[in-house]
């Protein structure tokens, strides 16, 4: 990415945020830039450091598991400019607490699957792993 100038092609911000051009060019044709992005008299899309925060935000909450439909309404917050803070924090708030609880969700299924590794790996170790969990149950041969 070059960064002796305040400008970036759309390349630029796509190495730089890690979305794709054609994500990009989808993030422009959904509304969720907060400006109009100018072009270049060869028509190419210029873009500048602000338009690279941003995205970077975007992606943060998409990754995260923001719905693009709740982006784009926290871009039409911000692009309509002071007086909706209370509103941007409440979606803000309501998406910290899904990604607190999703968190949560991971952490009790880890704890789960680190229990089922220190079980195989101690059974492994000892020569012991044979039938954990076999999918057929012990044949009696009595």
């Amino acid at each position: 990415m070059r960064k002796h100038t305040d400008s970036f092609s759309i390349g630029d911000i796509a190495e730089a945020t890690g979305l794709s051009v054609h994500a990009l060019r989808f993030f422009e044709r959904e509304g969720l830039f907060l400006r109009p992005i100018p072009r270049s008299a060869g028509g190419q899309r210029i873009f500048d450091a602000a338009d690279l925060e941003w995205l970077l935000l975007c992606n943060r909450l998409r990754e995260s598991g923001m719905p693009i439909a709740t982006v784009k309404r926290f871009a039409e917050l911000v692009r309509s400019g002071p007086g909706n803070e209370p509103e941007r924090l409440a979606l803000l708030e309501e998406h910290e607490k899904a990604v607190q609880n999703k968190i949560a969700e991971l952490a009790a299924s880890l704890e789960i699957i680190h229990g089922k590794v220190v079980t195989y790996r101690k059974h492994v170790q000892e020569g012991t792993a044979a039938g954990l969990w076999s999918p057929m149950p012990p044949q009696d041969h009595s």
